[in-house]
C-alpha cells in the first residue's frame, strides 16, 4: 500500500499556513519523506494536545505579545503558536476542532472593525456562520483560536452601556458555559486545560460604516443598521434561533429596574446602571441585571446567575463603604467557590441594592448571622441581638423597621458617641494651667475658716474660766 500524507494531523497543525501545507504536498513526492512529513505533524499535534512547554521558545519576545500573533511567526512559551497568547493544552485541542470546523463553514455575515476587549484586545472582524461565531484579522484569514464560539454552547448575551468613558459606548457579553462562575485553584490536571473565556467586545452608539458589512446576508443586515446595537441585536439573535439555542436571551440594563444613586463623572445627566467594586485588588463594576449580577469588565469575568444565589450579606460596615458576601449553590463541585466578596461599594447604593434587588428578588439576607459578627467593622463589641441595650426592658430587634445594615450603622455612631463621652469625662480641668492656682485658693480659704473657728473656740473656754472666778468671787465675799 502506498504511503500517504496525513491529511487531517497536517490540515490541524498548518490550517493557518495554506501556503506550506501546499508546499509539503508537492515536496512529499517519495515514501520517505512522506514519512518524515507526517512525523513531524504527529509530533507537532503531540505538543499542542499534551500542552508541553518549550522552555526554548520562552523569552522576552513572549512575555511582550499580548495579542495573537501569526503561529508561523512566532511560538509561543509551550512550543505551539497560540492566538490568544494563553499556554496550549488539552483544551486547545477541543478548540483547534472548532477552529477547524468554523472555517470549513460557509462565511453568512461579516462586520469587519469591531473592537474586541476579552479574550484579547484588538481589532477583529467577527464572522457569522450557521453553528459559530468567530474572530478573525482581516479579510480571507482563519479563525483567531480562542475566539472562536459555537452558537449552541453561549448561555448568556449581555447589553451594558461602558462606564467611565465620555462618548457613549456599549460591550456585548457573550457567556459561554463553564465560563462565568468563580472558581477555586486548580487542580495540576485543570491546570492543563485551557479555560473557557467569555467573549466581550464594543461598539459605538453610532452606525456602522458603508462597506463594512459583507457575506451573503449583507443586504438584511443593512436594512436593520441603523446603529451597531440594532444590527447586533439581529444578528446575535438571529444567529442563536438558526442554531437551535432558544434558551439564550438577549438582557439589556435598564435604569428603571436598578440604577446607582452615585453621578457620573463623564456623563453626569445620564443614570448609571453600574456599581463600582472591587474584587480582592481589582477594581471594576457591578451590573445588577434582572438574570444575576455581572462583575467586569476585567479578567476574569464574573456572573451569578439569580438561581444559583442562596444568599447576600453586607459586610464591613464603615461611614462610607460597606462590602457585600455573595453565597452560591455549586452543588458538589468544589472547583466552584460558595461565597464571594465584593468590596468598597458606596453607602449612597446600599438603599437601591437591597429594595430594588434583594427584596424584589427575594434574596436572604444574612449579614447578621454569626459568621458574620467578626466581619463588621466599629460594631465589634456590640452585644447580641436579643439582649437589654438601653437598660429600659427593649431589645435589638423589636420591630423597629430598621434593615440590618441600618441598624449596625445606628450601633456604630452610638459606639463612637460612647468614645467621644468618655474622652469628655477623662478630661480634668482642674489639672493644669491657673486651675492648680484657684485650687490652692481654695484649700488656703478652707484652712484659714478652720482657724478661725479654733480661735472662737478658744476664747469661748476663756470667757467660762473667767464667769467661774467671778462667780467664785462673789461667793467669797
Amino acid at each position: 500500500m502506498a504511503a500517504k500524507l496525513d491529511a487531517h494531523t497536517l490540515g490541524a497543525v498548518f490550517q493557518t499556513r495554506p501556503d506550506l501545507l501546499a508546499g509539503i504536498q508537492q515536496a512529499a513526492d517519495t515514501p520517505a519523506r512522506i514519512h518524515l512529513f507526517n512525523e513531524i505533524a504527529a509530533f507537532v499535534y503531540e505538543r499542542v494536545s499534551s500542552g508541553e512547554q518549550d522552555h526554548d521558545a520562552a523569552g522576552p519576545a513572549a512575555k511582550r505579545r499580548r495579542v495573537d500573533i501569526a503561529p508561523s511567526s512566532q511560538p509561543s512559551s509551550n512550543g505551539f503558536t497560540a492566538t490568544n497568547g494563553a499556554a496550549a493544552g488539552k483544551g486547545n485541542a477541543a478548540g483547534t476542532a472548532h477552529d477547524v470546523a468554523a472555517a470549513s463553514e460557509p462565511l453568512l455575515l461579516e462586520i469587519k472593525d469591531i473592537s474586541v476587549v476579552v479574550p484579547q484586545r484588538k481589532k477583529y472582524d467577527l464572522c457569522f456562520t450557521k453553528n459559530y461565531l468567530y474572530a478573525r484579522a482581516g479579510a480571507g484569514g482563519a479563525p483567531v483560536q480562542g475566539v472562536v464560539y459555537p452558537w449552541n454552547d453561549i448561555e448568556h448575551i449581555f447589553y451594558l452601556p461602558v462606564p467611565d468613558k465620555s462618548q457613549v459606548q456599549h460591550n456585548y457579553v457573550l457567556l459561554p458555559r463553564d465560563s462565568y462562575l468563580p472558581t477555586t485553584k486548580p487542580s495540576a490536571a485543570a491546570e492543563k486545560q485551557t479555560p473557557v473565556e467569555p467573549f466581550v467586545f464594543t461598539v459605538p452608539a453610532t452606525a456602522p460604516k458603508p462597506g463594512s458589512i459583507g457575506g451573503p446576508s449583507a443586504k438584511t443586515a443593512e436594512s436593520v443598521s441603523d446603529s451597531f446595537a440594532s444590527l447586533f441585536h439581529w444578528a446575535l439573535t438571529t444567529s442563536l434561533r438558526a442554531a437551535g439555542n432558544h434558551t439564550c436571551q438577549l438582557v439589556a440594563s435598564d435604569p428603571k429596574l436598578f440604577h446607582s444613586a452615585a453621578r457620573q463623572a463623564y456623563r453626569p445627566n445620564e443614570k448609571a446602571v453600574h456599581v463600582k467594586a472591587f474584587r480582592g485588588s481589582k477594581d471594576g463594576f457591578l451590573f445588577f441585571l434582572p438574570t444575576g449580577i455581572l462583575w467586569g469588565f476585567k479578567k476574569p469575568l464574573l456572573f451569578l446567575p439569580l438561581d444559583r444565589i442562596v444568599a447576600l450579606s453586607y459586610t464591613s460596615v464603615l461611614q462610607r463603604t460597606f462590602n457585600i458576601v455573595v453565597e452560591l449553590d455549586v452543588g458538589e463541585n468544589d472547583g466552584y467557590e460558595k461565597e464571594i466578596e465584593f468590596g468598597m461599594l458606596d453607602q449612597e447604593d446600599y438603599q437601591g441594592i437591597n429594595e430594588n434587588y434583594v427584596q424584589r428578588h427575594g434574596l436572604a439576607d444574612r449579614s447578621m448571622a454569626e459568621q458574620r459578627k467578626a466581619k463588621r467593622q466599629l460594631v465589634e463589641n456590640v452585644k447580641k441581638e436579643g439582649t437589654d441595650i438601653n437598660g429600659d426592658g427593649n431589645t435589638e430587634d423589636q420591630g423597629d423597621g430598621l434593615t440590618e445594615l441600618e441598624r449596625a450603622q445606628r450601633e456604630a455612631e452610638q459606639q463612637l458617641q460612647d468614645e467621644e463621652d468618655e474622652d469628655e469625662e477623662d478630661y480634668d480641668p482642674g489639672s493644669e494651667g491657673e486651675s492648680e492656682g484657684s485650687g490652692s485658693s481654695s484649700e488656703e480659704e478652707d484652712d484659714d475658716d478652720d482657724d478661725d473657728d479654733d480661735d472662737d473656740d478658744e476664747n469661748a473656754g476663756e470667757g467660762e474660766d473667767d464667769d467661774e472666778e467671778e462667780e467664785g468671787g462673789m461667793d467669797e465675799d
